[in-house]
C-alpha cells in the first residue's frame, strides 16, 4: 500500500501591527483642551513601514480614527487571531495622562493612561488586554509618551518649538477631564479588576531594565504571552515631540537604519537610549516569559 504524501506543512508565524498617532484629541472629552502635537501620525507611520517591511499586516489609526472603541477593537482582533510562536506590534504616540487610582489600597495613586482621542485607555486596561493573548504570543509595545503617575516630579519644559513640546497632558486638564467623567473612568477600573479577578497590579511594579527577574516572574506569573515594552522616557522626565519624529522614535529609526541594525532588543533600547539627552532615558520593562523574546532580533516574524 502507497501511503499519500502529507499535504500539510509546519505553521508559519503570523504578525499584526497596530499603530497608533494622535496629533490632537477632542475637545469634547477633555474639557476643551485638544492638545496639539506634530509629529505622532509621522511616528504611526513610519511604524507601519517598518511592520510592513517585516512581513507583517498593519492597521495604522490616526488622530479622530484613534478612538477608545478602534483601538480595543483591534486589540481583541489580534488577541483572536493569533497563536503561540506569533508577534504583535504595538506602537503608540500621542500624549500621556493621569487618572486617579480606585482599585489599588493607596487612594493617592494615579494610575497612567494613553489619551486616544475620545477618552484615555487606563493602563490596567491595556495591561489586561494584553494578558488575554495565548501563551507563546510575543508582543511589542512602542510608547512615545510622557505616561507615568509621577513625572510631575520633572520640571516641565518651556513651551515654544515643536521640539519643546511634551507628550503629557497638563496635570489640570486632566484633573478637570476626570471631574468631568469621574463615573466613567471608575468603572473602568472596577470592570477590568472585576474582570481579572481581583485588584489588577500596578505595571509600575513590573519594571525591569533589561532582564527578567524572579520577582517579576512572581508578579506576572499568570501572564501568559511574552511582552516587552519600550516607553520613550523615564518615570520622571518627558517624550518630546518633534518637527517629522517624536524624539524617542527618531532615535529608534535612526538605530534601526531600516534594518540594517544587527543586535537584540535589549541592545536596540540600549542604543537608542544611548543617543538621547540625559533628560530623556527611554525605559524598557518585560511582561510574562520574555527572556528569549529580548534576545531576538527586532522587529522579526
Amino acid at each position: 500500500m502507497t501511503r499519500k504524501a502529507s499535504t500539510t506543512s509546519q505553521r508559519k508565524p503570523h504578525a499584526l501591527g497596530l499603530h497608533i498617532g494622535i496629533n490632537e484629541v477632542s475637545a469634547d472629552h477633555y474639557a476643551g483642551w485638544t492638545g496639539p502635537l506634530a509629529a505622532c501620525e509621522f511616528d504611526a507611520h513610519d511604524m507601519a513601514a517598518i511592520s510592513k517591511s517585516a512581513g507583517m499586516k498593519s492597521t495604522v489609526l490616526l488622530t479622530k480614527k484613534a478612538t477608545r472603541a478602534s483601538v480595543l477593537a483591534a486589540v481583541r482582533k489580534a488577541a483572536r487571531a493569533l497563536v503561540a510562536g506569533d508577534l504583535f506590534f504595538m506602537s503608540y504616540s500621542g500624549h500621556g495622562g493621569q487618572v486617579p487610582d480606585v482599585s489599588g489600597e493607596e487612594p493617592d495613586k494615579l494610575d497612567e493612561t494613553w489619551c486616544l482621542f475620545d477618552g484615555q485607555l487606563i493602563d490596567d486596561e491595556l495591561y489586561y488586554e494584553l494578558s488575554r493573548f495565548k501563551a507563546g504570543v510575543r508582543i511589542l509595545v512602542l510608547s512615545d509618551s510622557c505616561h507615568s503617575g509621577t513625572v510631575v516630579r520633572a520640571a516641565r519644559p518651556a513651551p515654544g518649538t515643536p521640539e519643546h513640546r511634551p507628550r503629557i497632558m497638563p496635570r489640570a486638564v486632566g484633573l478637570r477631564v476626570y471631574a468631568e467623567h469621574k463615573a466613567f473612568y471608575d468603572q473602568l477600573q472596577a470592570d477590568v479588576a472585576k474582570a481579572a479577578g481581583g485588584a489588577v497590579d500596578d505595571p509600575d511594579t513590573a519594571l525591569a531594565n533589561v532582564t527578567v527577574s524572579p520577582r517579576l516572574t512572581a508578579i506576572v506569573k499568570d501572564f501568559h504571552p511574552a511582552v516587552i515594552l519600550i516607553s520613550g522616557c523615564q518615570d520622571n522626565q518627558f517624550s518630546m515631540d518633534g518637527n517629522h519624529n517624536g524624539a524617542f522614535t527618531e532615535q529608534l529609526l535612526g538605530v534601526w537604519n531600516n534594518g540594517s541594525f544587527k543586535g537584540s532588543y535589549a541592545s536596540l533600547h540600549a542604543r537608542v537610549r544611548a543617543g538621547l539627552p540625559p533628560t530623556q532615558s527611554p525605559n524598557l520593562f518585560t511582561l510574562g516569559p520574555a527572556a528569549a523574546f529580548l534576545k531576538q532580533q527586532p522587529f522579526s516574524v
